[in-house]
């Protein structure tokens, strides 16, 4: 079982939250009352809410790709994976982050790490938990400001010139 449950784990994230994304996955490996929740958003419940926000999550970020680093773990119904990912906001305003709304076409990049672990029920995807790096996201994003820290990413940005 736990490989069958790998096995829906990567299709997921592939399809769902990798790019280009297929938003057909939603009805097809998602369990109807399907729970997604990270720190950076409000929990999603059920397919609509799901559906709804990944498709406002990718208007405003048309590049948003995540994806697996190292192996997905697996223990009966829960699996457990790593990623990397980011994007940049060129769409419309968004406001779906707990911590404030970005307007339109920011420009701005985020690119953060988490790991998620998620509940795998009868072949469907019935939980996805997760923990980001919210606190880096945020800050590139420019919904939080710590003392120096604009000057400090300023400097790193030339540097990479």
């Amino acid at each position: 079982m736990s490989e069958n449950n790998k096995s829906v784990v990567a299709r997921w994230f592939k399809e769902f939250w990798g790019n280009p994304w297929n938003p057909q996955v939603i009805d097809e490996l998602a369990t109807a009352d399907i729970v997604v929740h990270y720190p950076m958003h409000e929990p999603k419940r059920g397919r609509a809410e799901v559906m709804n926000f990944m498709t406002e999550f990718r208007e405003a970020f048309p590049d948003l790709n995540f994806w697996g680093v190292g192996d997905l773990i697996a223990d009966g119904d829960y699996v457990v994976g790593r990623w990397e990912g980011g994007g940049t906001h060129t769409g419309p305003a968004f406001s779906d982050f707990r911590l404030g709304s970005i307007p339109a076409a920011s420009g701005r990049k985020m690119r953060f790490a988490g790991t998620t672990v998620l509940r795998v029920q009868q072949g469907r995807i019935a939980e996805e938990l997760g923990q980001e790096d919210a606190l880096t996201a945020m800050l590139q994003l420019g919904l939080i400001r710590l003392p120096g820290h604009d000057a400090a990413m300023q400097r790193s940005a030339e540097s990479a010139r």
